[in-house]
Order: C-alpha cells, then structure tokens, then sequence
C-alpha cells in the first residue's frame, strides 16, 4: 500500500473503535471522538474529500432557504461528536465532522437549498364545485404545509368556479394534480347508474347490496358525530342512496354518491362472475341373491268309520299341506295356485273297509338373483342444489272406515284415504369447488327406492328404499364410494314331532324342514366433473348425446312383413355444433351427409379397444374431405380434456362422442366457442 493510502485505511480503524487523528502542526493528536469538535482540524478547505475520515470544518452559505430550518433536518444525519450549527444574521451553516459526512451534508444542503416560486395560479372548474373541493383539498393538507415551513394556500372563487392556488412551484404542481382528478365527470353523467348482469340474480343480490350500502352510510354518520361536526351534504347523500332490481333486464338500478357507487361496482364485479359448473354422475350398484328350500312329508292314517284319524303329521310345506290336497280333491273348482307350486308326491289308500291312509312328499326351492344398476347424473352450478327425479308416484293406503249408508248390493263400502309416495330414484346434490380448484365438496343425498315382495301378514304395498345423506370431499374426477351393506342372512328352520323326529332316517316322516339363504350387496358411487369452460361441457354432452344415439340405432329390427309400413321410428338426430339437424327443417347451411355442420368439429366417438377416439363416420357414408390448407397426413389423436376419463368403477358407455381432432375443422369457418 501507499503511505497516503495507508494513512486512509489507519484513520478509517481509528473511526471504528472511537477516535480521531487531528493535525497539529507537524504532530497529528489521537483523542476521542467527544472531544474532537474542541480540537483544531483542517479548516475551510477548498475541497472536501467524500472518502476521506480527517475531521474537517466547513461553511455552507445557504441562498433560498433559512438555515435555522435546516438545522432540524440535518442534525440525525451527523454524530454526536460532530458540530452543526446556523448563524441566522448571515444564514449560513457550521459543519465539523468526517470529510465524507460533510461531503454529503453539503451535496444535501445544494439539494434542497433551492428557487421557490410563490407566484398565484387559478385553475378553472367545469364539472366539480369550487367551494367543495376547497373544501376536501384543505381537509386534506390542513396542518401538512406548515409542518413543511412553506405554506399553500387554496382559495375558491365562487363567481368564476375556480380555485386560486398560491405557494411553491412543486405543490402548485401537485395540487393541480389533485383538482384536475376531482373535477372529472362521472362516468354516467349522474349519481344513477344501471348496472346489467351477467351471472348473478339480480333479486337475490339487491338486498344484500342494500345493507352494504346501509351500513356505510352508517359508519359515516358515526364518525361525523364523534367528530361534533354536522352531517355534510356528501354524508346526507350516502344515507339516501338507494338500489333496487330489474328483473325483467336482470338488471340493478343505483342511486349513491361517487364514493359508495365505487364501492357498489366493485362488489359486483367480483359477485357477477361465470361459476363454474359441476357434473355430478353416481352409480347405485345392487346385487342381491335369496335361495329359499322346503322338504316335507305329510301322511294320515283312519278308519273308514271314524272321526278321529288313527294318526297323522300335517305341517303346510311351501303354503299347502295334505289337508289342502284333500279338500282339492273334493272340489277341484278350488284349486288355487299355491297347490301347483313346487312338486308334490302322493300315495294313499281309500276303501270302504279297513284303514285308510295317505302321504305326501312335497319339495319347493326358489332362487331370486336381483341386479340393480342405476346411474343417475345431475349438472348444476357451483354451491348450486340440483335435484334428479326419476320415480313413480305409488298409493298406499293410510287408512279406512265403513259408513252406514254406503250399501252396495247388501255389502259395505268402506271409504279409504291415500297416499302417494315417490318410489325411484332421487339424486339431490350441492357442490362447492374448492379455491385450488382441484377438489370439489359435495352435499349429498341419494334415494333408490323399489317396490318389493309382498310379505305374508302384509296390509299393502311393501317398499324397499335406500338412502345415503352425507357430505364429501372428492378430487375432481375421482370416484368414491359413499356407502352400502352387504349383508349375508341364512336361516334354517325344522318343525318335527318331539322324539319321533329326532329318529335316524324314520324321523323324516315326522318333520319339515326350511331354509333361507339372502345376501344383500349394495354400495353406492359418486363422482364429480369440474366443468370450466364450454369446452368440458359440450364434451360431455357429446359422450350422452351419441350414446343414446348408439343405442337407438341398435334397437332397429327389419321384419320381413312391417305392420306399419311406409311409418318410421322416432330417432334424435345428429348433433351439430351450432345447429341441430332436425328432420324435416332446413338448415341454414346446407351439409353433406356425414359431415359436420360449419365451423364445428366433426363428432367422433371413443372406442373402448383404444385408447384414442376413433371416427364416427356412418357406414355407407364416404369420409368429409379435409380443406385445402390442411395436410392430408391426419393429425395425432389428441387425448380428451383434463377429468373426462373413465375412472374404474364407472360406466363407460360404448361408441360415446369425444371431440374430433383439430385436423377436421376448417380454419376459415371455425365459430368463437366452439370446441
């Protein structure tokens, strides 16, 4: 290192631990710092060095300002060692401290120390009052101009509209700012506005607005009477502002001053927004099985004389016992149905003499196999309820009475009431999507509900219902199951005489025997599509549309001799982006058989082989031929949009629409919107 810059880096260590070099002559003192402002240093040089640590004294000649003002401004900029002082007869400034810090105190002082003008200016209004914006612009800079020690003064001209501004440039300046902003129009040319919406009810959404506003003007109106002040024009205002709905336009009319219209507009902005919606689908899966076995044997044995039988063993095996079999014998005219059910043996022996008897052996088995699969779905908007209903209205009987004068044919007719009661399927569900998007909570209740078999002992109709209430948090696209049973029910059942049916082998023609076996398997699915943009929603539609168009086309027979000839079935016809194509109707722009209307992509359909879409062109119909433009190598399959895949578990109806490649759709016609 240098000698001067060694003596630069020893001055710079001296500052750090609280000392000072001060030159005396050919001696140069080492003191503290305190007593540095007592001791001679290096006095009005000609320049002050910005890197240098020397203790210098300088002084500033301070030419538009006072210096006594500036005293207060700069002393937390030096230590306390140093020395900062303004002789106000010459309006200067004394500095001693560190060659750097005075460097920049002066490079301050040259910045601020600058021509004010305090010329008057006038600023004409034309759409704002003078006085009321006197008025706001001295409530707000009251106090702030003295504490700056220049003063601005605003004055309102009530002849002319104007307003006097007199001061410093630089405020003149700010404060035109400010009156130009205030003296603009409003944006409707009044405190009225009607606001149209998009999304949102305006009927729902105008009383909450109304309590918005009420409570605004409230909180006004306390503050101005805190403050002691009478109410101003601006606060009666706000207490009188107003809004009610349209609902014939959906629209919101609003009577407020500027400060609560603001406040209004940007509520509904954030309220009239495109909410997603939801395609909510569930699976009712129900597989029951019920096996149900009888074995029994009845036999009689009397005398041909005698009222009292010898013996017997009589027990109804499958509803019919030998007693039945006796009395059908008798009197075949009444034979019921019960008495063919299942099969029955019988032997016996009928004379005049000797004794008689007769036997039955009679063995039923019945099994009942129930597959229940029921897929409602439901699209609704988010924290919307959606509800599906697909169920008969069936009576059932509450209750009845006889009335004394209602004779028919000598019989009573007894007056019944009835009820009728819902029995299907009922999907109730409210969504609400998350903030992240990705996982959607459902509010649900699902309903199946069947009539069942008749019990013995029965009054009426027995259903059987299934229900499931509960609220989930599902991952959009995902599957869940909500619930069920499985229930597996045996049940055996003997009736034998005591002892005698206890016996090995012989004990069979002194009992029957029963047995039930019923397994119940029920579990229900649910699952939710997030459904953004038209894009998901014609998506989806197109996977129902084209599959109950698959399936009509399959129900199609040709019989050899129609009994309607010439007469067609009813079939839903293609679906078009854009246009339907109603048999019988024109469409506006006419396209070949095959092809897909303008500006729409041509309908495909997903093959459950691959694992793209394949094209859905009818037999018989020649493919639509790309544009020109286009290049005749087709274009990758693209994959279908994001939570539209079959998820395990779900149905994935056969031959269903996905949307066709970009490659077919003709970029001149292509219609906003359209996926």
């Amino acid at each position: 290192m240098t000698p001067a810059a060694f003596y630069e880096t020893f001055l710079s260590i001296l500052q750090v631990y609280g000392f000072v070099a001060v030159p005396a002559g050919n001696v140069v003192k080492i003191v503290p710092d305190a007593n540095a402002r007592q001791m001679p240093g290096i006095d009005l040089p000609d320049r002050v060095s910005p890197t240098s640590d020397e203790m210098v004294t300088q002084v500033v000649d301070v030419k538009n300002l006072s210096a006594s003002q500036l005293v207060p401004i700069l002393r937390p900029m030096v230590p306390q060692y140093a020395h900062l002082v303004a002789y106000p007869a010459s309006n200067i400034l004394i500095i001693s401290d560190r060659a750097s810090n005075v460097n920049r105190m002066i490079r301050i002082i040259r910045r601020i120390d600058q021509v004010g003008g305090q010329d008057v200016e006038i600023v004409p209004l034309t759409n704002a009052s003078a006085a009321e914006v006197v008025r706001v612009v001295n409530s707000l800079y009251q106090g702030a101009a003295a504490g700056e020690g220049a003063s601005v003064k605003v004055v309102a001209d009530e002849r002319s509209n104007s307003v006097l501004l007199g001061g410093e440039q630089t405020q003149r300046l700010r404060l035109r700012a400010l009156i130009a902003h205030l003296d603009t129009p409003l944006e409707s040319g009044g405190d009225t506005r009607v606001r149209y919406l998009h999304y949102a009810d305006a009927e729902k959404i105008a009383p909450k607005l109304k309590e918005q506003i009420t409570g605004i003007a409230q909180a006004s109106g306390a503050a101005a009477g805190a403050g002691g002040a009478a109410a101003s024009p601006v606060a009666q205002a706000e207490k009188s502002a107003m809004i009610w709905a349209d609902p014939a336009n959906n629209a919101l009319v609003i009577t407020a001053p500027p400060k609560i219209m603001r406040a209004v507009m940007d509520i509904i902005d954030k309220l009239d927004i495109r909410k997603p919606q939801v395609l909510v689908e569930a699976i009712i899966a129900e597989v029951d099985v019920t096996k149900d076995s009888e074995l029994g044997i009845n036999w009689a044995a009397f005398s041909q004389g005698g009222t009292v039988p010898i013996g017997s063993f009589v027990s109804p095996v499958g509803g019919t016992s030998i007693v039945d079999l006796a009395t059908a014998a008798e009197n075949p005219a009444n034979i019921s149905t019960t008495l063919l059910t299942g099969t029955t043996l019988g032997i016996g022996r009928i004379a005049g003499t000797g004794v008689n008897f007769a036997a039955m052996l009679r063995a039923i088995r019945t099994d009942t196999d129930t597959n229940v699969i029921a897929t409602p779905s439901a699209v609704t908007m988010d924290n919307q309820e959606a509800e599906l209903k697909v169920a008969q209205e069936v009576p059932f009987i509450t209750g009845q009475y006889t009335s004394g004068t209602a004779v028919t044919g000598g019989s009573v007719n007894p007056f019944q009431t009835i009820q009728r009661e819902e029995v299907g399927t009922i999907l109730k569900v409210t969504p609400t999507i998350s903030p992240e998007g990705g996982q959607v909570m459902l509010k649900i209740s699902i309903e199946s509900s069947s009539i069942g078999a008749k019990p013995a002992g029965a009054v009426d109709l027995v259903t059987n219902k299934r229900t499931i209430t509960t609220t989930v948090l599902i991952e959009d696209g995902g599957v869940v199951a909500l619930g069920g049973l499985i229930e597996d029910d045996s049940t055996k059942s003997e009736d034998r005489v005591p002892g005698l049916g206890s016996i090995p082998i012989i004990g069979y023609l002194f009992k029957n025997r029963a047995a039930t076996s019923t397994k119940n398997n029920l579990i229900m699915f649910i699952r939710p599509k997030i459904l953004r943009d038209p894009a998901q929603a014609a998506y989806e539609t197109d996977l129902k549309y084209n599959y109950l168009l698959d399936q009509q086309k399959s129900l199609k027979t040709h019989d050899a001799i129609p009994l309607l000839p010439g007469v067609s079935r009813g079939q839903m016809p293609p679906l078009n982006r854009g246009e339907l194509a109603i048999p019988g109707v024109a469409p506006n722009t006419p396209a070949a058989p095959g092809s897909a209307a303008p500006g729409a992509a041509a309908p495909s359909t997903i093959d459950p082989n691959t694992a793209g879409p394949r094209s859905a062109t009818p037999s018989g119909a020649a493919p639509a031929t790309p544009a020109a433009s286009q290049p005749t190598t087709p274009a990758p399959t693209p994959a279908p949009p994001a939570g539209s895949t079959v998820a395990p578990g779900m149905p994935a109806p056969n031959n269903t629409a996905a949307p066709a490649p970009a490659a077919t759709q003709a970029p001149a016609t292509t219609t906003p919107g359209t996926p």
